[in-house]
């Protein structure tokens, strides 16, 4: 159990529903073949080489295995999993907490019918139909998805980890955008979560990519309480404690 500055405790299951949120943010599950003769797996979460990231991925790696390493340019940090042991025991949280974007979604089931058949050519011959039915997936939650989710307050906290962004402008206006591609319903279920009436944009130049911006004072008060009951654990945090004096 870790205490940081903030005296709120982190303990493990908030870790494993925050590390949900994050990977399907920032996550990636990646199955690859080695010469065509076997296959190999790996989870990656990949952010900006910031120490406050470098701290939540060795927290993470410390709670759930992996490794944490910086990429040879220096410019990022990443979180690796490529134990096929440890992947196959980590993605239990997954059943516990399942994944909410499409994307990850379909990864995951991916990686799930590779581990109990790895027969490589099978592999060869369905990887381009990994997405297939990831329409069918937004479509089906655009419909019925809804809280409450009973990890969706930790889960929230990783995504805006991944996803948020707190921002003060030059007239020190504030405030929290967070964006996604495709699964709109991500959007509003966060947008229903805080109470905003703000209106889900989409970019005219890319009809799936989905972007929600409040800046309303007391909305952006309770994303900054959320923020500190279920905490952030890397850089975003930083941001946070910025946006926060500025608000204030």
């Amino acid at each position: 159990m870790e205490l940081l500055a903030s005296s709120i405790f982190i303990n493990k299951d908030h870790i494993e529903k925050f590390w949900v949120g994050l990977m399907d943010g920032d996550g990636s599950i990646q199955v690859n073949h080695w010469r065509k003769k076997n296959l190999q797996y790996r989870l990656v979460i990949k952010l900006s080489n910031l120490e406050s990231n470098v701290k939540m991925l060795i927290l993470i790696s410390n709670q759930l295995k992996g490794h944490v390493r910086v990429s040879k340019d220096g410019k990022f940090v990443l979180w690796v999993l490529d134990n096929k042991n440890h992947i196959i025991n980590i993605i239990k949280i997954f059943d516990k907490y399942p994944p909410l974007t499409s994307r990850l979604i379909c990864c995951l089931s991916f990686l799930k019918c590779c581990l109990l058949n790895s027969d490589v050519e099978i592999y060869l011959a369905s990887r381009k139909l990994k997405y297939s039915n990831q329409l069918n997936i937004i479509q089906e939650k655009n419909i019925k998805f809804e809280l409450p989710l009973n990890y969706f307050n930790s889960w929230l906290s990783g995504f805006i980890e991944a996803e948020g962004c707190f921002s003060i402008r030059k007239n020190k206006q504030t405030s929290f955008s967070i964006s996604q591609n495709k699964d709109i319903y991500i959007l509003n279920v966060i947008k229903t979560y805080f109470n905003a009436a703000n209106f889900i944009r989409t970019p005219y130049k890319n009809k799936s990519f989905y972007s929600l911006e409040i800046y309303k004072k007391d909305i952006l008060l309770k994303i900054i309480n959320h923020c500190e009951l279920y905490p952030l654990l890397g850089a975003k945090n930083d941001s946070l404690l910025i946006f926060k004096k500025s608000f204030e």
